[in-house]
């Protein structure tokens, strides 16, 4: 099979899918949508996992709590917090440009967004960590 048969609908060789070079903010927002959108799967299922401590009864349970209550893991609720934030607030600027509302104003949208995820991380880590 020949370069041509590899490229992919958009004139793409496959092996530029990856590469960072020339992409646009909004290739970058979509990426990191999608990455945000992932973790927030992962941490669901974690999240399950972990509730299945209670089935162990309450000494696990406070066992559980007890460890969660360490720095490392109060700072990955901060991470979660600002995941939340991200693909949420981005995700709705997606569907306002997308539906046709503010196209022209995508950019703007985007550091805005950037502003209020800023906003929402400092203060989920200065109610987590005060």
């Amino acid at each position: 099979m020949t370069g041509k048969g590899l490229r992919a609908a958009g004139g793409r060789h496959p092996s530029r899918w990856l590469d960072p070079r020339g992409r646009h903010l909004g290739t970058w927002a979509f990426v990191l949508n999608r990455l945000t959108g992932l973790g927030l799967v992962a941490y669901l299922y974690l999240h399950l996992i972990v509730l299945s401590t209670l089935l162990r009864g309450p000494a696990a349970w406070d066992g559980l709590v007890a460890v969660f209550r360490h720095p490392v893991f109060l700072a990955f609720d901060v991470l979660l917090v600002l995941g939340l934030a991200v693909h949420g607030l981005n995700g709705l600027r997606v569907a306002l440009v997308g539906s046709g509302l503010l196209v022209d104003r995508h950019r703007a949208l985007l550091v805005a967004a950037g502003v209020l995820i800023g906003l929402v991380g400092l203060v989920a880590a200065v109610r987590t960590f005060a």
